[in-house]
């Protein structure tokens, strides 16, 4: 099994973080405008760039501390993964470890992810900093996979 594992510092107070990651609105605003679904259920993420195809994901830990979900649709390999955003606080800093794991092994199409997760991360570090993220549609092509 592989894992994506990723380390992001936000300038700003655990809640806004958790709520950036608990709630539609704040979902939609970072990862992807259409994202729909129940914060207690099974949220559904599409994206444009890839014909409306997307993920849900089913929640299955929301504390202030651990974010939890497994995906129950998607892309094959994404299919039993498990996507975990652990919060904690140092100095001015809410510490965002994110983390996608069991991947069946490591191929090129994880590669792309783990390079897409970055690139929202960040959008929800600007999101949480500034009100603005860069959700899909708008955000940054990373290659002919989008």
């Amino acid at each position: 099994m592989s894992d994506i594992l990723h380390r992001v510092g936000v300038i700003a107070d655990p809640k806004a973080v958790y709520d950036a990651l608990t709630t539609i609105d704040g979902l939609a605003g970072w990862w992807t405008e259409d994202t729909t679904g129940d914060v207690d259920g099974v949220i559904a993420f599409r994206f444009a760039s890839a014909g409306g195809d997307g993920f849900d994901m089913k929640v299955l830990e929301k504390t202030p501390e651990l974010i939890r979900w497994e995906v129950v649709a998607g892309p094959d390999e994404w299919i039993g993964t498990h996507v975990s955003f652990q919060l904690s606080q140092a100095d001015d800093y809410t510490i965002v470890l994110f983390k996608q794991e069991g991947w069946r092994e490591p191929v090129e199409f994880m590669y792309h992810c783990s390079t897409k997760w970055a690139t929202f991360l960040m959008s929800l570090k600007q999101y949480v900093e500034t009100g603005k993220g860069e959700p899909a549609p708008n955000d940054v092509l990373v290659s002919n996979w989008h």
